[in-house]
């Protein structure tokens, strides 16, 4: 182990261990004390549980409070703001690790994305969550932009260009008029580009999750917290979802199978943090 203060190699570990029970360590070089959990995301929360709590955060339909209600029963004791200052460092790393084992993932639904908006209250004002599925229901892509224009769509098509290394054959949205241009200069004139409510409403039921995930929010306070949960939330859920594609059955003893062991490397990714 190295020094994360000097990166020296003469470090020698103390007998004590912290209240968690983690070894610590004192470098010869210059000083400094840590333990094996300093270098990472957690070192000053001091609460090993914290992966847990940012997970319910995301998943479920619980506010700050909630949480520290629900554990507080359980005997653990922790502020809302805590739980606000998790969610901040770990969400980040969530999203990011997720959306990498997304990344050229090919498949026939691939070919096919529908694109549309959905409105979030931020700092008391409307702005816009665009969101891309393909047509098995997997996630493509997310975005929060202050309005809803030209710039905004070409945004878009590029972060969802990068998330998943492909172009598709066809798009479906509904009838702005920044969409067909975006497509053209953003993605490929021979995209094929669709404007159909009917079948849209793909995705509109979609938006169901993140709308009621944040509704007991009450909207957010600045624009970094509310694109940091959006995309964390819509990465895990993705993540979670145990159909591959649209209607299909799921057994219960499956269902569970899969929940428990996504959850599970769900909470080791927050854990490594």
């Amino acid at each position: 182990m190295e020094c994360m203060a000097c990166g020296s190699a003469e470090v020698a570990q103390r007998r004590d261990r912290t209240a968690q029970g983690y070894r610590r360590f004192w470098c010869r070089a210059c000083g400094r004390g840590f333990n094996e959990r300093s270098a990472g995301m957690l070192n000053r929360a001091q609460y090993p549980g914290a992966a847990l709590v940012v997970l319910w955060r995301l998943r479920y339909r619980l506010t700050l409070r909630d949480l520290t209600e629900m554990f507080l029963i359980r005997g653990i004791l922790f502020s809302h703001e805590a739980a606000r200052a998790w969610e901040a460092k770990l969400a980040p790393s969530l999203a990011d690790e997720l959306r990498q084992r997304r990344l050229g993932k090919s498949g026939v639904g691939r070919r096919s994305c529908h694109i549309d908006e959905t409105s979030v209250k931020v700092r008391g004002r409307w702005c816009y969550l665009y969101r891309a599925i393909d047509r098995d229901g997997d996630l493509v892509d997310t975005m929060l932009s202050e309005r809803r224009d030209m710039a905004a769509a070409k945004a878009f098509f590029r972060s969802a260009k990068s998330a998943t290394g492909i172009v598709p054959d066809k798009i479906t949205t509904d009838g702005h008029g920044s969409y067909p241009r975006a497509i053209r200069s953003t993605l490929d004139k021979r995209v094929t580009h669709r404007t159909s409510a009917s079948m849209n409403k793909r995705l509109e039921q979609d938006h169901r999750g993140i709308e009621g995930r944040i509704r007991c929010m009450r909207g957010f306070k600045n624009s970094t917290s509310a694109d940091r949960f959006c995309q964390a939330h819509d990465e895990l859920c993705n993540h979670l979802r145990p159909r591959v594609r649209h209607n299909q059955h799921v057994s219960a003893n499956r269902r569970r199978m899969l929940q428990l062991r996504r959850a599970t490397s769900a909470l080791a990714i927050l854990a490594a943090g």
